[in-house]
């Protein structure tokens, strides 16, 4: 199966510079790519990579149009990442082969939940009773959504994941602890992806809320009665505990962790290893690696280096003032 140069830029728009009728027959990274197939650069500092491949043609911005061109066949666009994105999603559109049953006979849809039309559910699937699965979404493999859970449009919710199972919820009578029934559920919004083997857990009294856009990386556990805003999206083996209030088009990076009942803002990007442990009210880039340590004395340390800055200003104006009286 290929599909002509020309055509991928009639499409998503890109200035084609070489024949518009060269055959694609694979997408592939700038390294291994061959004669027939299609690549992009984003950084121009793998220039190197852009003079050596063999791709038979490449996606580029205009910073690199000239160098593109001299070495052969590529597609001039503002934002070529963006750009592959799309042909990634043409070439599915193009390419894609639809189940034969849109439930597979495999999965289990509960009574009195309901499965929209042009939604697909996967092999081995579970769909609980009063569930709701909307427009165009596609349950993977292998997925569980418990009872009363919602899921919007046009969502993927990759193989192996669980929406709706019971939140950590104890109580300690005697040394041992005692059930609190979850008794919420979750209510996911459109266009949300949910990568394999992440848990979003239902809500103990409220329900646990993902908004519109959302894009949840593979191994991620989301707490009980966590609220995410529209377009956050967080790299693999995040864990976000619960009542975590989280706003919208924020990122954190792998193995992130975000303490429970917290509040972080809009337009907030956590750095990857990095643990939030008090709520962040300001948009900015945040970052916080600090070694294990006994925890009285973490914290005494880490008391102190949030003050390093100062203690910084203080000893070089002890120094002027030491080199002002020699002199």
């Amino acid at each position: 199966m290929t599909l002509r140069a020309g055509a991928i830029v009639q499409s998503l728009g890109g200035e084609l510079f070489g024949d518009p009728d060269r055959q694609i027959t694979r997408l592939a990274p700038l390294e291994t790519a061959q004669p027939t197939e299609l690549s992009y650069l984003v950084n121009p500092r793998l220039a190197q990579q852009l003079a050596n491949t063999q791709a038979g043609c490449v996606i580029v911005g205009p910073a690199m149009a000239e160098a593109a061109r001299s070495r052969g066949d590529c597609i001039v666009c503002d934002d070529p990442h963006l750009y592959f994105a799309r042909v990634t999603q043409l070439w599915r559109r193009l390419h894609h082969v639809a189940p034969r049953s849109r439930i597979h006979p495999s999965a289990v849809v509960e009574e009195g939940a309901f499965v929209h039309p042009t939604a697909v559910v996967g092999a081995l699937s579970f769909v609980g009773r009063g569930a709701r699965i909307g427009a165009d979404t596609v349950i993977k493999e292998r997925v569980t959504i418990g009872e009363d859970c919602v899921l919007g449009a046009r969502c993927l919710v990759q193989s192996g994941a669980v929406i709706g199972g019971d939140g950590f919820g104890f109580a300690s009578q005697d040394g041992a602890w005692i059930k609190i029934e979850q008794l919420g559920a979750v209510r996911i919004g459109d266009d949300v992806e949910i990568g394999a083997n992440t848990c979003v857990d239902r809500g103990a009294l409220d329900d646990t809320v993902i908004e519109d856009g959302v894009k949840l990386d593979n191994l991620i556990q989301i707490g009980h009665n966590t609220h995410i805003g529209k377009h956050t999206a967080m790299a693999g083996c995040v864990g976000v505990a619960g009542s975590a209030r989280i706003g919208a088009y924020c990122t954190v990076g792998g193995a992130g962790m975000i303490a429970g009942h917290l509040s972080i803002a809009d337009h907030v990007h956590v750095s990857a290893g990095s643990l939030v442990s008090r709520s962040i009210t300001k948009p900015g880039h945040y970052t916080g690696f600090f070694p294990i340590d006994d925890n009285g004395e973490w914290e005494k340390n880490a008391a102190t280096l949030r003050q390093l800055h100062r203690l910084r200003e203080r000893v070089r104006q002890l120094e002027r003032l030491m080199a002002d009286s020699e002199e």
